[in-house]
């Protein structure tokens, strides 16, 4: 297996996504709220900054066979969020920016073996080291959009949102949640779940996508047609 290039361009198109609404912010906007309830926009930064240095461990394990977990513990990584928000807004945009850049270097110097090496993400599974670029995908994608500043899953690419979806809905099912069927409206209309669910969701993909990662229902109906959308269950 070779590097995942279909995910090389996605990841580093996200990053830049994310990175230029970083340009706008000065202390008091990253000291505003995030959409992720108790964090500010600089806890997302930090947050995203430090998962590109944990992921960066990842690919150091895969190229030595020293085993490099992403976080020594969960007290750990909570620690240097709560460091990163105390930056400056110039310091925490360098540590952006920094991270990112090692993160791409370390992908770009591992050699075609490694990609299938078993490492442990952060959820405890192992998995391939070449999952590793989705899940970055994934992360800058999102946070992107919980930076509160106008942007929404709209902006997501359709290939990166399908992915995400798929994601949830497997994870849904992987954890025998009530049975939830979703479906998605426009161009092409897709069914996702048993026909038979408790709960069934209608929406755009973006606006199902947002919902299902928990960032509110704005958009999405019941499949009834009326009723309040319940809040979706938790994915990771």
């Amino acid at each position: 297996m070779t590097a995942p290039d279909d995910l090389m361009g996605s990841v580093r198109l996200g990053t830049e996504f994310f990175r230029r609404h970083l340009d706008t912010f000065l202390d008091a906007a990253l000291a505003g709220e995030s959409l992720l309830p108790g964090w500010t926009r600089a806890h997302v930064v930090a947050h995203v900054a430090y998962n590109a240095r944990a992921i960066g461990r990842l690919a150091q394990w895969a190229a030595t066979g020293v085993e490099t977990p992403m976080y020594a513990s969960v007290d750990v990584r909570n620690a240097e969020i709560t460091e990163g928000v105390l930056l400056a807004s110039d310091a925490l945009v360098r540590l952006f920016d920094d991270s990112a850049a090692s993160l791409d270097r370390h992908w770009r110097e591992l050699p075609d073996e490694s990609w299938t090496f078993p490492v442990r993400n952060g959820q405890g599974r192992m998995v391939p080291l070449g999952d590793t670029v989705w899940m970055r995908t994934r992360e800058v994608w999102i946070h992107a959009v919980d930076l509160n500043d106008g942007s929404s899953f709209e902006d997501i690419p359709v290939p990166v949102l399908e992915r995400i979806l798929g994601d949830i809905a497997g994870a849904w099912q992987g954890r025998d949640e009530p049975g939830i069927r979703l479906s998605l409206t426009g161009p092409r209309v897709v069914e996702l779940g048993p026909a038979d669910a408790a709960v069934h969701v209608k929406g755009s993909l973006a606006a199902l996508t947002n919902w299902a990662a928990g960032r509110g229902s704005a958009g999405v109906t019941l499949g009834t047609g009326t009723g309040i959308v319940p809040a979706a269950p938790r994915w990771l």
